[in-house]
């Protein structure tokens, strides 16, 4: 791994952002400068070289001479920072390997670890395939993945705007990703809505309907006793789990939801007018295996906001929330 520096970097855990000189990497490099400005710590701006020029460094290499390749679109994207005017320290790394192995590697002991939602090169399939899924369950701290122009959301007040919207399982979102997302609503100084969803038993005498597009919020339906009364325990399970967090952030005003329904399908909808989704990261196969959720999965590939993917501290990631 080859570095530059614009500047000596600070000694609190930096802000990775993975570029590939694409417009998609250039809107998360962006997110990145602001969320590093509001946190205090430095970005580091990581690169992972194609194929061809790190081919063409090993075989100079070989042949007993230093390589001087430059690196043209770490060039190219620290003249984009230079001419925005940031003040946070930057570092700006030329990697070499895999992007799902590097990328990680880059933000072992970072605060996050925040990439565009497309690309080229590198992060072709980032979203779409095997790239972004491994990346969420392999980063060593919250990932943030940002949505490209197409699908992001306009939000007036610009990228600090919106409110933080959580995924919340009572009984199965670690402790890790509630406290994220109301440290995150806090220096944002936005509402904090925890989303809790559950599935209803089907009502006696229902008729059956023609499948609902995918991720599609049905509409509500009336509920019978016993589905009310699964609702109102919902609601003491998820102020029981809240309550130690909204005492240590009294200044976050929460905005807490249940309701019958999809989880994945009411977080996408609720993206469309927030400024961040965070979600847990993953659960343990039967076998062993770790597995990206499902919940996850789907809001990566269909959010309007960014979305913060974080681990539990049992996985091995760093901590801290985004700006």
């Amino acid at each position: 791994m080859s570095d530059t520096s614009s500047t000596n970097t600070a000694s609190e855990p930096p802000v990775v952002v993975g570029v590939d000189g694409s417009e998609h990497s250039l809107r998360a490099l962006e997110w990145a400068l602001g969320a590093a400005e509001s946190l205090g710590t430095p970005l580091v701006v990581a690169h992972v070289r194609s194929d061809a020029l790190q081919l063409g460094a090993a075989r100079i290499a070989s042949l007993g001479t230093d390589p001087e390749l430059p690196d043209t679109v770490l060039k190219a994207v620290r003249t984009v920072v230079e001419e925005g005017g940031h003040s946070v320290p930057v570092r700006y790394a030329s990697l070499d390997g895999s992007v799902t192995d590097a990328l990680p590697a880059a933000a072992r002991g970072g605060r996050l670890l925040v990439t565009g939602s497309r690309g080229h090169g590198g992060f072709a399939s980032l979203l779409l395939g095997s790239t972004s899924r491994t990346l969420a369950m392999t980063a060593p701290c919250p990932l943030v993945v940002v949505p490209h122009e197409a699908r992001a959301a306009a939000l007036e007040g610009g990228a600090e705007a919106g409110r933080v919207l959580l995924g919340l399982h009572p009984e199965e979102t670690p402790d890790e990703v509630v406290d994220f997302a109301f440290e995150a609503a806090h220096r944002r100084g936005v509402p904090l809505e925890a989303v809790t969803a559950l599935r209803l038993p089907p009502q006696p005498g229902a008729l059956l309907a023609a499948p609902s597009p995918a991720l599609q919020v049905p509409p509500p339906l009336p509920l019978a006793d016993d589905g009310a009364e699964l609702v109102r325990e919902a609601e003491r399970e998820q102020e029981e789990r809240l309550r130690p967090f909204a005492a240590r952030w009294p200044g976050v005003g929460l905005v807490p939801v249940v309701a019958p329904g999809d989880a994945a399908g009411r977080l996408v909808e609720g993206s469309r007018d927030a400024g961040l989704l965070v979600v847990g990261r993953h659960h343990r196969h039967h076998l062993g295996s770790l597995l990206i959720g499902s919940v996850a999965h789907a809001v990566l590939h269909h959010a309007h906001c960014p979305v913060a993917v974080v681990p539990a501290a049992s996985s091995g990631a760093g901590a801290g929330p985004e700006a």
